[in-house]
């Protein structure tokens, strides 16, 4: 019975997706003689949580209730007060958690909190599937990082474009679709410079009721077309563009479209030397302290190599179409490889997923380059 209803909790979570970054996704059902009496998620960012949710939803008095929650309920002052003050002032008899929370606000303390007030408290109710929906929200709670997924589209023989350089369009329509719905959930999207000079994609997400996905532009020298869709989209859409030109007058253009510019100087730190590349792992440390907790990374392939390279990639989503192009077109990961099979970058089983006539791989990535 617990299951069944952690179940809905966890529907009711997915809910927030793409609104409460970079706070969790949780659900809460209150269940009372076997019947739900309220449900509630965590609907924005800065918004009531779950727990208060589905206690404002209550159709009759919560005293005496079951609460299912598929994340430790807080215990802490943030945008919204404790939801373990409000559980025990509701008078809930019970509370089933799916999973706790690693915040180190609480970290167990909701529950020993919520146990000291004689509530009984059953724990890791599906917590594999309840941590699997905060992956993100786990990675940047713990590393103040933005959890990285590494996505594109090949062929079954392993090219993202014809000889002519051709790639429009590789997968099918639903695969498409789940593309937006990723773009949707992700705080952020990150491409190269070359991407946006060759495709000159919008980089939108085009579900209905969406959330555009912060922009991100790899961009050494600040060649990025000023009449590019995204830099005029930069009014209304927040673009970032990552460079290490210190060109002030140039900057400046890209700010009055309403770009930000971030300026990464020369430096040989974290094993990088002193050359024209982006800093992968400090820019990493930056979108971290400006709140973006999740980047989808979806182009090029030189870019995909030095995001491997760097170290900073958690997740590979591969989706290969049933189509063969041959030749020596692009292959989704470039750079200068590895020497040894030895040495690869080693990725977990794959999840595998069907979209119309696509498949599409999941792993995630266990083993780095070696230092």
């Amino acid at each position: 019975m617990d299951e069944k209803f952690m179940k809905i909790a966890l529907e009711m979570a997915e809910k927030g997706i793409g609104r409460v970054n970079p706070n969790p996704l949780v659900g809460a059902v209150i269940v009372k003689d076997n019947r739900i009496i309220g449900k509630g998620y965590h609907k924005m960012y800065g918004g009531l949580h779950a727990e208060r949710e589905a206690l404002k939803s209550c159709s009759e008095n919560p005293s005496g209730a079951t609460m299912y929650v598929t994340l430790e309920p807080c215990c802490h002052y943030g945008k919204t007060p404790p939801c373990v003050d409000a559980i025990i002032e509701n008078k809930i008899s019970r509370v089933v958690v799916g999973a706790r929370d690693p915040n180190p606000l609480v970290a167990g303390k909701g529950i020993n909190k919520l146990r000291k007030k004689g509530l009984a408290v059953v724990e890791g109710v599906l917590e594999d599937e309840c941590r699997e929906l905060n992956t993100i929200f786990f990675h940047y709670i713990k590393t103040k990082t933005p959890y990285v997924a590494l996505k594109y589209a090949m062929t079954i023989d392993g090219k993202i474009a014809t000889r002519t350089g051709a790639s429009r369009w590789i997968s099918g329509e639903e695969s498409r679709i789940n593309v937006h719905r990723a773009r949707n959930r992700y705080s952020a999207i990150m491409v190269g410079v070359n991407t946006v000079i060759s495709d000159n994609p919008l980089l939108n997400c085009r579900l209905e009721q969406g959330n555009n996905p912060i922009k991100i532009i790899c961009d050494t020298s600040l060649k990025t077309p000023l009449d590019s869709r995204i830099v005029k989209a930069s009014v209304s859409d927040k673009t970032i563009i990552v460079t290490k030109s210190q060109d002030d007058k140039l900057i400046r253009l890209y700010e009055n479209y309403g770009c930000e510019v971030l300026v990464q100087g020369f430096s040989d730190n974290e094993g990088f030397s002193a050359n024209d590349r982006i800093d992968l792992r400090n820019l990493m440390q930056e979108l971290g302290r400006k709140g973006i907790d999740s980047i989808l990374l979806e182009g090029g392939s030189a870019l995909a190599w030095s995001a491997l390279e760097a170290g900073i990639v958690n997740k590979v989503q591969a989706y290969i179409s049933p189509k063969i192009f041959g030749g020596a077109a692009k292959t989704p990961v470039a750079g200068r490889g590895i020497d040894f099979p030895d040495d690869a970058i080693r990725l977990s089983k794959p999840k595998v997923r069907y979209f119309g006539e696509d498949i599409l791989l999941e792993s995630e990535v266990i083993k780095c380059l070696p230092e």
